[in-house]
């Protein structure tokens, strides 16, 4: 298995230290950065004449960088890749240069669940430094509606069903089997926002489907729980939303919601990403060197 000349880490790969030396090992010559750079020239200046780069979700390696970088063969996203429209690499263009991308899915979705059911469950009984409504209230009945319907929607389905929850989902794409298997109905996103009283957002980096009207529909007295890297709403909206009475609005990093809105005493944004637990971070990283290790193999 042939090692690459000089793999460079253009920031914090968000993977245990020990990890980080057996991704070492895969390279003649290795940098790893401990900050996060700041604009294009920077990152270009970083990779220099590396054929191997890894990064992890903050930074974005497009078209300017690539055309400054001619020696890149590899590219690990050491965080989750569900689409190339949704990446923080430029993919199709990279994929035109003859360089392979690759980045890893399903290390993070249980501590991501738990953080879901204990935030809920902190606010109805509560628990915490707010409760939702004037009694203390159980998950079992509540209706609750899930945004995007993939690896996590679906695990957050089976989870708030397990809790006795009325489950109903909207997603880009019907999924019929987990609609048998959990009894949970499919309604256009519209629908769904008048239907429920809890809202999980569960959608790729950049899709925003929650503006004004949409918060108009849902209504108030209302939670919304974003479990993405990124807003899945415009954040003026979620602002105006939130100072309407009974309202809150959670998510496991304060990314997720938006600096403007972090303050309020409604909102309740973690210091931390939720998938990125000791044990998550162990299963990202043998996801990261098995994708590099392939690829040493086969090219």
């Amino acid at each position: 298995m042939k090692k690459f000349k000089k793999m460079v880490a253009i920031e914090p790969t968000k993977l245990l230290p020990e990890w980080d030396e057996k991704l070492r090992s895969l390279a003649e010559e290795t940098i790893f950065y401990e900050d996060v750079p700041t604009d294009a020239t920077t990152i270009s200046e970083r990779i220099g004449d590396a054929d191997c780069v890894l990064l992890s979700f903050t930074s974005f390696i497009d078209q300017e960088v690539l055309d400054a970088c001619p020696n890149i063969r590899y590219i690990g996203i050491c965080a989750s890749l569900y689409s190339p429209e949704n990446a923080n690499v430029d993919i199709l263009y990279a994929e035109k240069k003859g360089i392979v991308v690759t980045g890893v899915r399903d290390y993070g979705d249980e501590g991501v669940k738990e953080y879901a059911v204990s935030e809920l469950v902190r606010l109805l009984q509560g628990r915490g430094d707010a409760m939702w409504k004037a009694e203390p209230m159980e998950l079992t009945g509540v209706k609750i509606g899930i945004v995007g319907m993939g690896t996590v929607g679906s695990l957050l389905a089976r989870t708030m069903n397990f809790f006795g929850m009325n489950v109903n989902y909207y997603s880009r794409t019907r999924k019929p089997d987990i609609e048998k298997e959990l009894g949970m109905d499919y309604l256009p996103l519209n629908e769904l926002l008048q239907k429920v009283d809890i809202l999980i957002t569960c959608l790729n980096k950049n899709v925003v489907l929650l503006d004004n009207a949409a918060f108009e529909l849902f209504g108030n007295g209302k939670i919304l729980m974003n479990v993405s890297i990124a807003p899945s709403h415009e954040i003026a909206a979620l602002k105006t939303w939130l100072n309407q009475p009974g309202n809150f609005a959670f998510s496991d990093t304060e990314a997720g919601l938006g600096e403007e809105v972090i303050d309020l005493p409604n909102v309740f944004a973690g210091k931390t990403n939720a998938g990125l637990t000791s044990m998550a971070k162990v299963r990202l990283a043998q996801k990261v060197i098995a994708n590099i290790e392939n690829f040493q193999m086969n090219h």
